[in-house]
């Protein structure tokens, strides 16, 4: 083994931390590492984006052309461009659908080495997808804004906070997509199968998250409610609107702080639930 130049981590008794940051940063590579032999998927996903960014993008600029003073919802062109480009670049970096592996390995048993292991499986998925968020970055993400800024008239950020905040957002954004998928896919543990609770969560996140339309078309005690609500809009919504410069700096400060409440919230009740499902497994002798 030593000879290939493999190597284990472990957590030094005398370094708890250091081994902990250490492990979670190990299993972040593993997780980029595991996504960048899906080559031909990668590039397949990436055209796909870019021909539903060019209709969704002439689908948004006709509602501009017919809108009473060419600002529907509070977008301009511009905005509204740069929103359905961001937006089809982060849609493989936030993931709203295509992950089940836990309700799967839970459906199969094959979760019981998961709990057998020194790290928490929020914490190993956890870091498995914030390192398969760093690949989409860098080959979902950035191909597609390309395409947008070279055909069509995007936005330039005005204000220097705007490309550190939009990052935060986006990084916030994951953790808050995880955290979604982390409860529907636990689901499995009490019903064993849940394909139902996946299909509703597909269904509502792709509509009251922002991918399809802006939320600020919808009426606006909707569109608040939703926000304060429900962690929905904190998937695509909050960070497009802060790509898109759509609201002055402090509410785009609101909206992302308002996005780190339901990231911690959801990364709490994710390690409660499982905590709650390893007890209920334990009792039935699993």
């Amino acid at each position: 083994m030593a000879g290939k130049g493999t190597s284990v981590l472990t957590i030094s008794p005398d370094g708890p931390l250091r081994g902990s940051v250490a492990t979670f940063g190990a299993l972040v590579a593993s997780g980029f590492r595991r996504y960048t032999t899906y080559r031909q998927a990668t590039i397949a996903g990436t055209f796909t984006n870019v021909v539903f960014g060019y209709l969704r993008c002439y689908v948004l600029l006709a509602v501009v052309a017919g809108a009473a003073g060419g600002r529907p919802g509070g977008y301009d062109a511009e905005q509204l461009v740069t929103y359905v480009w961001l937006g089809q670049g982060l849609l493989s970096v936030v993931l709203l659908w295509g992950w089940s592996e836990l309700a799967e390995r839970i459906r199969t048993g094959d979760v019981a080495a998961d709990l057998l292991r020194p790290v928490s499986p929020v914490t190993a998925y956890l870091a498995a997808d914030l390192g398969r968020a760093g690949h989409g970055m860098l080959t979902r993400f950035i191909p597609p804004v390309l395409v947008g800024a070279l055909c069509f008239p995007m936005r330039v950020p005005t204000r220097w906070q705007t490309v550190p905040l939009f990052l935060i957002s986006v990084l916030l954004a994951v953790v808050v997509s995880f955290g979604c998928r982390y409860l529907v896919n636990a689901s499995a543990y009490w019903l064993q199968d849940a394909r139902g609770p996946i299909l509703l969560w597909v269904l509502g996140a792709g509509v009251l998250g922002g991918l399809y339309f802006p939320l600020r078309l919808l009426p606006q005690w909707m569109a608040v409610g939703l926000w304060v609500g429900t962690p929905l809009p904190s998937l695509l919504q909050t960070p497009l609107d802060v790509g898109a410069e759509r609201d002055g700096p402090m509410l785009q400060l609101g909206l992302v702080a308002l996005q780190a409440w339901w990231a911690v919230l959801l990364l709490v009740l994710a390690a409660v639930v499982q905590k709650r499902a390893e007890r209920r497994l334990v009792v039935q002798g699993g």
